[in-house]
């Protein structure tokens, strides 16, 4: 890396520092102010840190093996700007296989943004991981039957592909206006 290119990830973690002290500071202040709800807090934040440090590893290890046997053709291909609705389906049907929660979608997410995957086929992907789960669609037609869920599935992913075609367009007016682009934003 050239200095140059330091600089901005410096600032960047400068600016993951900053806001990580202050979230600390707000919630030291409000177990102060509050120390009933600041232990159940507390409890809650610890849950979740361990459930974190449970799933993660193996996530860096899944996205270890994505970087190196996924290779950037296959995922401009599938799910690139020239991918149409046979992108926006393959990024629906990936984003419903894996269970577990959304935060882990994201650095998959971000890996396929990387990769070459358009913006509208990465929010289509993180939709569905959110609200389009096999197990999860199996128990919605036991408890609420089939019609509702065949219904609020179509509706769905009409949404979703709707949101991702939007999203990316906002995303490519506001570059254009301002002269950004998203790869010289990663890193």
């Amino acid at each position: 890396m050239t200095p140059t290119e330091e600089r901005p990830q410096g600032r960047k973690r400068h600016l993951d520092w900053l806001i990580f002290g202050l979230c600390a500071g707000v919630f030291f202040s409000l177990v102060f102010l509050f120390p009933n709800q600041g232990t159940v807090s507390a409890r809650a934040a610890w849950q979740y840190l361990l459930e974190m440090v449970q799933i993660m590893p193996a996530v860096l290890v899944l996205m270890g093996l994505f970087s190196v046997w996924i290779s950037k053709e296959v995922v401009v291909r599938y799910l690139g700007q020239g991918s149409g609705i046979g992108g926006i389906v393959v990024a629906i049907l990936f984003g419903t296989l894996p269970t577990g929660p959304l935060y882990v979608a994201f650095p998959v997410a971000r890996a396929l943004l990387d990769k070459g995957a358009s913006v509208r086929n990465v929010v289509a992907f993180l939709s569905a991981w959110a609200c389009i789960k096999i197990p999860q669609e199996l128990v919605e037609i036991k408890f609420l039957g089939a019609e509702f869920t065949a219904l609020r599935l179509g509706l769905t992913v009409v949404f979703v592909a709707l949101m991702g075609w939007t999203i990316e367009r906002v995303l490519e007016r506001t570059e254009r206006r301002t002269g950004n682009d998203r790869k010289g934003k990663r890193a």
